[in-house]
């Protein structure tokens, strides 16, 4: 259940200044790491600002979901939602120029879909995906332990399809005033895509969700659902703070904030490739040192491994048979 539940517990933020602070600190810590030896004005223009960082990762969470979208066999709607929950997660505390979006995109998409339970192979994943298949396997498999790290293991997500099925049949059995309820539904849909590509869902519950996304829909087709919320639904005590968080939560989606232009990406984009850290990056040099180096060390501990067994094998046989491993003939 939500009420006792991770999410709850570790990533729901009362209010959208807190996430702006968690924001502005992750940034201001990585220019403090990576720019102590620079002057201010240096650092301001090599590296992103935390409003820079978060256009990127409004560019991405759209390029998210739009692959999400083309995937082949099609994606469930709530794979692509968890999905969403741990990018946003992820980059709360971890800057854009510490782990480029594009590659912890994928990552966490492909974390979703095990999570989900909608069972593709790697294989499978990157077929979807444009360029160099094998580096892109081995980007995803090398960033998936690190996505479950920063997101401390806590990859339960609950979105709002459960509240709003629960909503729908207590209207049709309740709320007998509204003819053929079902009509709601591709406003419901159309309002769900744009609110998993906001804040709400660090700052709401799924029911909360569900219960805005139902209200909004039923404006659309000119339906008045008050007399259901306030007489049935709720009682009076509770319904003040309810209302409140519908209606953010609609503005929200109402006021959602426009793509970046093109052209601010591509600069944004240029300005990454500088600053971003180098470790982190599959494509530089220290990066693949820094790969090759931890597969010696897997060679080594194997070759270890196995002279260990040998021997703990030759100790057993002498043990055994009371005689020591034959040796070759002598000539």
């Amino acid at each position: 259940m939500f009420a006792s539940s991770t999410q709850r517990k570790h990533w729901m933020y009362s209010d959208e200044s807190d996430l702006t602070t968690l924001r502005e600190e992750t940034n201001a810590q990585f220019i403090k790491k990576y720019g102590s030896h620079m002057q201010k004005e240096q650092r301001e223009q090599f590296f992103l600002s935390d409003s820079e960082e978060r256009a990127l990762v409004r560019f991405y969470e759209l390029q998210l979901r739009d692959f999400c979208k083309r995937f082949s066999p099609p994606m469930p709607r709530a794979t692509i939602a968890t999905a969403l929950h741990y990018f946003k997660r992820f980059y709360l505390r971890n800057s854009v120029m510490d782990y480029h979006p594009k590659e912890i995109l994928v990552t966490c998409v492909y974390l979703a879909a095990k999570v989900e339970e909608f069972n593709v192979s790697i294989s499978q994943f990157v077929a979807n995906l444009k360029g160099d298949r094998e580096k892109a396997s081995d980007i995803v498999l090398n960033n998936e332990l690190l996505l479950m790290q920063q997101l401390n293991y806590n990859l339960t997500v609950h979105n709002p399809f459960r509240p709003v099925e629960g909503l729908m049949i207590d209207i049709k059995t309740r709320c007998t005033a509204l003819e053929n309820p079902e009509r709601l539904r591709p406003h419901i849909d159309d309002f769900l895509e744009k609110v998993f590509l906001t804040d709400s869902v660090l700052l709401y519950a799924p029911s909360q969700i569900a219960l805005a996304a139902i209200l909004h829909a039923a404006s659309k087709i000119s339906a008045n659902l008050d007399n259901y919320v306030t007489d049935i639904l709720f009682s009076r005590e509770h319904l003040a703070g309810i209302i409140e968080a519908v209606r953010k939560i609609r503005t929200m989606a109402r006021t959602l904030i426009d793509v970046p232009a093109k052209e601010i990406v591509k600069s944004l984009e240029k300005k990454l490739e500088k600053c971003r850290n180098q470790e982190n990056n599959p494509d530089s040099e220290i990066y693949k040192r820094r790969m090759q180096e931890m597969l010696d060390e897997e060679d080594m501990h194997d070759n270890e491994k196995y002279a260990k067994i040998v021997q703990e094998q030759a100790a057993q046989d002498e043990k055994t048979l009371g005689v020591r491993g034959l040796g070759s003939p002598s000539l």
